[in-house]
């Protein structure tokens, strides 16, 4: 009865799922909008991809959903593709679209018997697990239940562009027949495979799962990849993959770059040469580098760098503006705003959490870029690694930040603290690297509210607000404002309940409208009632807006001077001209 009941909830996810990415392809296809971190471009979908590793996110039946949105009908994976705690009932069907991997492969801890990827046919290798491996297959068997991973349909694999391969703890069949040096150097044994297949390679019984050859069966006069073994069969020098003929528009893949359709080492340029002019003017051909992609235009929530690349950071001298409406990067005028490496990026990048021995590089930092991930381990230290426990009161070095350019995950937090004020200046969450399709999480924490009264904006990925069994103020409506996608989602459960923060008087200041807050006082409301001032003018060293009855009349300010403010249009109080002295 449970498994049913387990099935019939994938089986709902994937129904769903698909709805979801069949209004994504006719949007893509029949208008420029651009939906979720998905972007369309010459028949190719392109999603994000992940780096979780081995880590579970929720439950597995959370972990099944994340992967699910974040992979359906995906043509191309920028980063890396990590299939992980997949059980046998749940329906892996929607792997079959993905034919390009930027990074890396990582299936691991699975026990499904089938691991449906037939169409996938280069793995860039841009990064590696470990720092070593393109494709890792590793303990996708379970000892104590005698289930696991049986076939690894990768029937369509032709090249792993850089890194190795490893697999290791598994019960698969047929893997071990693979001529890995034809698509990249490893051991090769053969069995068990059709009598059709060449030189006994295959992926499973069968003459459909036999290994497609591109490079050990080619002719001499070949350079790169071929189709077969005649000399007429080779392909195109910028081809990947394989090919079905020899010009560049036949690649089963691109080596560098794909433009339209057409393989090419590099991207039409942004400028041109004018002869008539003997100047350098915009091309009106020119196009960004997006991973292995020419496009017209940068996706949502991504950077145009000054080299001419859709990019998730600025870096170097450079910081990020927006001009036009497209963000772009530009060289700062003497010092740059103190932007910091989060984790995932720079001396951080294999940092798994914020604790007390890294928090310090956070001081000053105005904008992040990567990820902030606060765990048992960051609050509470590591004795096996000698990590320290974390005093509090460092939670403040947070209290600069207005930007977070990855993804905000918090599932432990110091009791001493009922909300998460040292984020009281987070304006904004982008959301360019998620786990899973998230980039919000605050989960199991003992907090009462949630204090984020800057933020607003997430431009990218679903928020979590869940098992916090203290925590009012959460208006699931309010989220939605936040949100530049029609795809991002709010799931906020299992905190308390209405009746218990209505006990506790636990509600929003009567200055506040109805829209809802972020906690107690007028200062955390989302809209004022009556008017709204910037808090700036004050002494005390709050930010944001802070809903007041009326507007200051006379109130004492700096160098023993009178402030006097009225209200716009807007219903936000403004400074009266210097001149006057009666409001």
């Amino acid at each position: 009865m449970a498994a049913r009941y387990r099935n019939q909830n994938c089986f709902l996810y994937q129904a769903l799922n698909i709805l979801i990415c069949a209004l994504k392809l006719g949007i893509l296809i029949f208008g420029p909008m651009e939906i979720d971190s998905f972007f369309f471009w010459h028949f190719y979908l392109v999603c994000q991809g992940v780096t979780n590793r081995l880590n579970l996110l929720g439950t597995k039946e959370d972990h099944y959903r994340n992967m699910v949105k974040t992979y359906s009908n995906c043509t191309v994976v920028l980063e890396n593709l990590e299939i992980t705690y997949m059980e046998d009932h749940c329906d892996l069907s929607f792997l079959r679209s993905i034919r390009e991997v930027g990074g890396y492969v990582l299936i691991a801890l699975n026990t499904a018997s089938r691991i449906p990827l037939e169409n996938l046919r280069i793995i860039r290798g841009h990064s590696l697990y470990e720092g070593k491996y393109a494709l890792s297959v590793i303990s996708n068997y379970n000892k104590s239940t005698y289930q696991g991973t049986n076939e690894l349909l990768l029937t369509s694999l032709t090249e792993i562009l850089k890194g190795g391969i490893k697999f290791g703890n598994n019960q698969l069949c047929n893997v071990e027949t693979i001529q890995w040096y034809d698509i990249v150097s490893a051991d090769n044994t053969s069995r068990k495979c059709d009598s059709s297949c060449f030189n006994g390679s295959c992926w499973a019984p069968g003459p459909q799962n036999c290994q497609t050859l591109t490079k050990l069966n080619c002719a001499q006069q070949c350079s790169k990849r071929c189709k077969g073994p005649s000399p007429i069969d080779c392909c195109n020098e910028h081809c990947a993959a394989g090919c079905t003929g020899p010009r560049a528009e036949d690649c089963l893949a691109c080596r560098d770059f794909q433009d339209n359709g057409v393989c090419k080492d590099s991207c039409p340029g942004l400028l041109r040469y004018d002869p008539n002019l003997h100047q350098l003017v915009p091309n009106p051909h020119g196009k960004y580098s997006f991973g292995a992609t020419c496009v017209k235009t940068c996706p949502r929530n991504y950077v145009v760098s000054d080299h001419g690349a859709c990019v998730r950071t600025c870096s170097g001298n450079t910081y990020e503006v927006e001009e036009g409406g497209v963000r772009k990067c530009a060289k700062c005028d003497g010092l740059c705003p103190k932007v910091c490496n989060g984790l995932g990026t720079g001396d951080l990048a294999h940092t798994l959490s914020i604790n007390a021995t890294n928090i310090g590089s956070f001081k000053n930092c105005t904008k992040i870029n990567g990820n902030i991930g606060i765990f048992h381990t960051s609050i509470h230290g590591d004795k096996y690694t000698k990590t320290p426990k974390m005093d509090p009161a460092q939670l403040d070095v947070f209290k600069t930040v207005k930007e977070i350019t990855g993804y905000l995950w918090i599932q432990t937090w110091p009791e001493s603290r009922s909300s998460l004020s040292p984020f009281e200046n987070l304006e904004v969450i982008r959301g360019r690297t998620k786990r899973g399709s998230r980039s919000m999480v605050v989960s199991g924490l003992s907090i009462t509210y949630l204090g984020l009264r800057s933020l607003k904006e997430i431009s990218d990925g679903d928020v979590f607000v869940s098992r916090n069994m203290d925590l009012c103020y959460t208006n699931a409506n309010h989220w939605q404002k936040l949100f530049k996608s029609p795809i991002q989602s709010a799931t906020i459960e299992d905190n308390a309940s209405a009746a218990t923060c209505a006990q506790r008087n636990d509600t929003c200041d009567r200055k506040c409208t109805t829209d809802g807050c972020w906690g107690p006082g007028p200062d955390m409301c989302f809209s004022c009632r009556d008017y709204s001032r910037d808090g700036s003018w004050r002494h005390l060293s709050d930010y944001g807006l802070f809903c007041v009855s009326r507007c200051p009349q006379g109130v004492p300010g700096e160098d023993d001077t009178l402030v006097w403010k009225y209200a716009d249009e807007q219903k936000v109080c403004q400074l009266c001209h210097k001149n006057c002295t009666q409001g």
